[in-house]
């Protein structure tokens, strides 16, 4: 077989180098196959056996010298020619790629009118040498490099699984949250079947209307519950995947705080929790769906007063930021939020402390809920092109350090919101 007509793989992950160099070789009759990362050009020269091996230094992932370590240790790329063909033109970044196993050194941009000589040249046999001292000297640099990339692959993959260790436990945990939550209203439709089906059974021709106005509430309390666990299941899935469809339009802010305010009226009542709106008649009309916005506050409202005990108090504020947003401040007089665990809380499926103390009832302090409030707040939030976070010195249940959230919108739809 002719050197024209050469098998070429060419390791780049710069698409334009990749065409220009595909182009040039192609055009002399060579049969040119690239890559863009290291480990598809190791399963490519496998596969396709290639009598040269054009190499950048510079990839993800792998660099040029560890995808030529690997191929050297493999049987049929011992003596292929391997040669570096980079912009990388530092001091000692000739003698590392020799070191490490390239045949040669070449350097980008190319020229054109050349190049196709120096591959020849290199598919003839040609190589460039380093004397005994210099590759002793840069083959030891070269393995401790390979040393400290592998040291900081096993941190990358034991964070990673520690990771997947904690998504695989909330996993868990939202299974039996799930669970629970279904129970629950299950429960209460169940007793109050059974409780009308006496009724209907028993003796007596007239069931009294009060009685069935009663079992018709518990079944209706039911299945509102189970709704309310499936709608949030659905919303954080429509987040996930990229799907929440807003319906934008004007939205009064006052309007939206005081359909907030009249949802938690009577539980807050109920646990002598003063909840303290502001007066948001003077802020401007946003572009948003209202709907959503006024979901997320509750979300965010609905944090606040299941970790704020009884007899505490929840503020509800807002106020314009250099006349392009809304700061939307939820401030709480609650147990607070650690540090390390303020930027999770948004997280799907996370709920902060021990779930064995998840209790029935999603209002009552410390209460119930999936751990999916919070997450699609900052999903409504964040389509809104806003931010939300949270601040708070440390989660304490005896000196109650509280926690103040922030729902940062933009006035004008589009419009990334300033920094605050």
């Amino acid at each position: 077989m002719s050197n024209e007509s050469a098998r070429i793989l060419y390791i780049e992950d710069d698409l334009a180098s990749r065409r220009l160099i595909e182009r040039v070789l192609t055009s002399r009759g060579y049969e040119v196959y690239v890559a863009s990362e290291g480990l598809e050009g190791i399963n490519l020269a496998r596969d396709k056996n290639p009598e040269l091996i054009l190499m950048d230094i510079n990839l993800p992932n792998m660099d040029g010298r560890e995808i030529t370590t690997r191929l050297r240790s493999l049987p049929n790329f011992s003596s292929v020619p391997i040669v570096a063909l980079t912009a990388n033109i530092s001091p000692g970044s000739r003698e590392l790629a020799l070191a490490a196993g390239c045949t040669g050194f070449m350097t980008k941009p190319i020229d054109v009118a050349t190049f196709p000589y120096d591959v020849q040249r290199f598919l003839q046999g040609a190589s460039d040498q380093l004397s005994a001292d210099e590759r002793s000297q840069h083959l030891e640099l070269h393995a401790q490099n390979l040393v400290e990339r592998l040291e900081n692959k096993v941190r990358e993959l034991r964070s990673a699984n520690k990771r997947l260790m904690e998504l695989d436990s909330l996993k868990s945990d939202f299974i039996v949250l799930v669970s629970h939550e279904l129970r629950t209203p299950l429960t209460l439709i169940s007793g109050y079947s059974h409780l009308l089906a006496e009724q209907v059974n028993s003796n007596n021709e007239v069931i009294q209307a009060q009685s069935v106005v009663g079992i018709a509430e518990g079944l209706q309390s039911g299945v509102t519950r189970m709704q309310e666990v499936i709608n949030e299941i659905i919303s954080v899935v429509r987040i996930s995947s990229g799907t929440l469809d807003l319906s934008l339009g004007p939205v009064r802010l006052a309007k939206v705080i005081g359909n907030v305010q009249e949802t938690f009226k009577t539980v807050c009542e109920k646990r002598s929790v003063d909840l303290v709106v502001g007066d948001f008649s003077e802020m401007p009309l946003l572009q948003g769906d209202g709907r959503r916005l006024e979901a997320a506050i509750e979300h965010v409202i609905g944090n606040a007063v299941k970790y704020t005990p009884d007899g505490g108090q929840i503020s509800l504020t807002g106020t314009k930021v250099k006349d392009k947003a809304v700061d939307i401040i939820i401030q709480d007089t609650g147990i607070g939020i650690p540090m390390d665990e303020q930027r999770r809380i948004f997280e799907q499926f996370y709920t902060l402390g021990a779930i064995e103390h998840h209790s029935t009832s999603k209002s009552a302090f410390q209460g119930g809920g999936l751990g999916l409030g919070l997450a699609i707040a900052k999903g409504i939030i964040e389509a809104h092109k806003g931010r939300i976070w949270v601040e708070s010195e440390k989660r304490d249940a005896e000196t109650l350090p509280g926690s103040t959230f922030h729902i940062l919108l933009p006035i004008q739809p589009g419009k990334t919101p300033p920094m605050i």
